[in-house]
């Protein structure tokens, strides 16, 4: 389950929306998670709502007039509703606007975070939207290398032992780059995305038996490294004398994919065996894979070449006989 508390969403972006903690500073250790806004059938985040009240609530001018034309009676109500009835978790007064009197001793009162922005509220919903966005996003963790190859992020999977690092640093020392390597934390930013990056701990660093962890940073460069990457493509390591080899196709027609966190991958298996170059080979199959996002197909254009000259011998024969 992911989850991000207020307090950290403030350290997270008080310097981009300039940030100001105004009161409820007790309230910080509040939690948002996937699972709870999920269950609550609420939003994440929305202009001041008393009827469908989202979890953070940003007031704007708009909101403040509205506010103001408010009998005290009518206006308490409404708050006591929005604290009672719903899962107020932060308020944000947005514009640049002075904080009214009545949120700001509600927050005070019910310890609930108030924060002051100078940006619009429209900016400040779309910037904060959008990071909860990725911090809430479903996530899970996969065995294998991710590395950046030609633009494509590609994940390197196979049993232990088959080579998977090693392909990694050739693969480095050609001039793409490592995201992640023996744990990769995958998040689905979008219906038909996967985000893939490195746990802190893990960062950097490659393990290659017999060498140890290696520094990639440190041996090849700010260049060789990346901090996050779409994981487009996963190229499967499969030992060529291993149960399965021989049920490999030689000329696949139909393209295999792998399902992860309900998003369908692209995935290729590349037997390995002494005296093949891998990382020319993974080349080749990001090649082949950014064709075939063009609708140009290597394979399927044999086959047909292949057919039409079989039924061009086939006319020829006909016409002779």
């Amino acid at each position: 389950m992911s989850r991000i508390s207020i307090t950290q969403l403030f350290e997270d972006k008080k310097e981009k929306l300039k940030l100001t903690w105004i009161a409820g500073q007790s309230g910080g250790a509040i939690e948002l998670s996937d699972d709870k806004i999920a269950q609550s059938g609420e939003g994440i985040i929305g202009h001041l709502n008393f009827i469908h009240p989202d979890w953070i609530q940003v007031i704007s001018i708009d909101e403040i007039h509205y506010l103001k034309k408010l009998e005290a009676a009518a206006l308490e109500k409404k708050i006591n509703q929005l604290t009672q009835q719903s899962n107020l978790a932060c308020i944000i007064v947005a514009d640049n606007a002075e904080v009214p009197a009545p949120i700001f001793n509600m927050a005070s009162t019910f310890n609930i975070p108030l924060l002051h922005s100078p940006y619009p509220g429209l900016e400040v919903i779309w910037l904060i939207r959008t990071y909860l966005s990725s911090v809430l996003a479903p996530s899970c963790s996969l065995h294998g290398v991710l590395l950046d190859v030609l633009g494509v992020g590609v994940l390197i999977t196979g049993e232990s032992g088959v080579g998977k690092s090693e392909l990694a640093l050739e693969l480095i020392s050609r001039g793409h780059g490592l995201v992640a390597d023996d744990v990769v934390e995958l998040r689905r930013i979008a219906p038909e995305t996967l985000e893939g990056l490195c746990p802190p701990m893990l960062r950097d660093y490659l393990e290659v038996r017999g060498l140890g962890m290696l520094n990639i940073r440190t041996i090849f460069g700010e260049t060789a490294v990346r901090r996050r990457k779409n994981m487009k493509l996963i190229v499967h390591l499969q030992n060529s004398g291993g149960a399965g080899a021989g049920l490999l196709e030689r000329l696949p027609i139909s393209d295999l994919t792998e399902s992860i966190m309900s998003v369908d991958i692209r995935k290729v298996i590349i037997p390995v065996a002494a005296g093949r170059n891998l990382a020319v080979l993974v080349e080749a199959a990001v090649r082949n894979y950014v064709l075939q996002l063009r609708g140009i197909d290597g394979t399927k254009e044999f086959i047909e070449r292949h057919e039409r000259e079989m039924n061009h011998q086939v006319v020829d024969k006909d016409a002779l006989g």
